[in-house]
């Protein structure tokens, strides 16, 4: 009895050393809206969680909080300013309530395409912005990428080929001005309403369509209720992954480099895994809806055309130097034309 004992005590012993050799030095809270079925938070599991691990050689690691369980976007930046929060994800239009530095990617027809918006994130655009947030905001931001590509508009009215198309049709909106006027522009009706609440609104016709991503019209299946859509992109789904500079600048320095070495190996495999995502969810639409429509050339110009009030808009928010700059090297002088001639560059 007595040797039985000593033996469960001795392992009890072993378990509690090994645990203590196996345990991380430091522990990183993170915050995030997205599960594992998103993009954003498939990269964080398969990709920003093992490299942190294996960078910082097991003594450091992440804990994610999936689903906005410990805090929604805003307040996780909130959070993160009290020191409770170590790592937090957002829309770019949501890290706005700290600062206007990323406004420049929610502009509609900012980006060519995912390619071009994808090349000026990860090069000199990216870089950039993450040196005027240092600025601007109490943040260190790692990257900025797309969850769910380009929004798209959905609507249970008519098919719709070009902007004179949705002509009083109820769009829901979010509290974006910027896309708020951009869907006046194109002849819609705009209503901020409740993300949570959309499949239902638009059920009951309070709101008649939506612009949205492709992939999250897919999760929340709001291809039940709107059967049109239309492929015209625009607005591209930027979000950032960030730190409290303070909380950076406590960390030892082999934790600040396996950290940013974990965050560079992030940001391209949230891209590349947002396109698989997209494209997954744009399949799904394609298959349930009555119209799937890509506008041709002479139709695309009249959306981008439409967006120039929403620039305008927004002007102040934006460098007008950095846009000019980002346009001109995708090629997109016609709009760059309308825009100054517009007075919003």
């Amino acid at each position: 009895m007595i040797k039985n004992s000593l033996i469960g005590v001795s392992a009890l012993l072993i378990a509690s050393m090994l645990s203590t050799v196996n345990a991380a030095e430091i522990t990183l809270k993170l915050g995030t809206v997205a599960n594992t079925s998103v993009s954003m938070g498939q990269a964080i599991a398969e990709v920003l969680m093992p490299k942190i691990k294996e960078y910082s050689n097991g003594r450091m690691e992440i804990v994610p909080h999936w689903r906005g369980s410990i805090c929604g976007e805003q307040k996780c930046g909130e959070q993160a300013m009290q020191g409770l929060l170590d790592i937090a994800t957002s829309s770019t239009a949501n890290f706005g309530n700290f600062g206007p530095t990323y406004a420049i990617t929610d502009l509609p027809f900012i980006f060519k395409d995912v390619e071009s918006a994808n090349n000026l994130a990860l090069g000199w655009l990216g870089k950039h912005l993450h040196a005027k947030a240092l600025e601007e905001t109490p943040f260190r931001v790692f990257g900025v990428f797309s969850v769910g590509g380009f929004r798209a508009l959905g609507n249970s009215v008519r098919p719709v080929k070009e902007p004179k198309d949705i002509k009083g049709i109820k769009f829901r909106v979010t509290k974006s001005p910027v896309e708020f006027t951009l869907i006046k522009s194109w002849g819609g009706v705009p209503i901020p309403y409740d993300w949570t609440q959309l499949y239902q609104g638009l059920q009951t016709g309070v709101v008649e369509g939506q612009y949205v991503q492709q992939p999250w019209q897919s999760l929340t299946k709001l291809y039940e209720v709107t059967k049109h859509y239309t492929i015209m992109g625009g607005a591209w789904g930027a979000n950032v992954i960030y730190m409290h500079e303070e909380r950076v600048q406590k960390l030892p320095g082999w934790a600040k480099e396996a950290l940013q070495k974990a965050m560079d190996d992030f940001v391209p495999a949230a891209a590349a895994l947002d396109a698989a995502w997209t494209a997954k969810g744009a399949a799904i639409i394609k298959k349930n809806v009555e119209t799937y429509y890509t506008p041709n050339a002479e139709e695309q110009a009249k959306w981008i055309a439409g967006a120039v009030q929403a620039w305008k808009g927004a002007k102040g928010t934006y460098n007008p130097q950095i846009a000019e700059r980002a346009l001109k090297e995708q090629g997109l002088t016609e709009f760059l034309t309308k825009l100054k001639a517009a007075g919003a560059l």
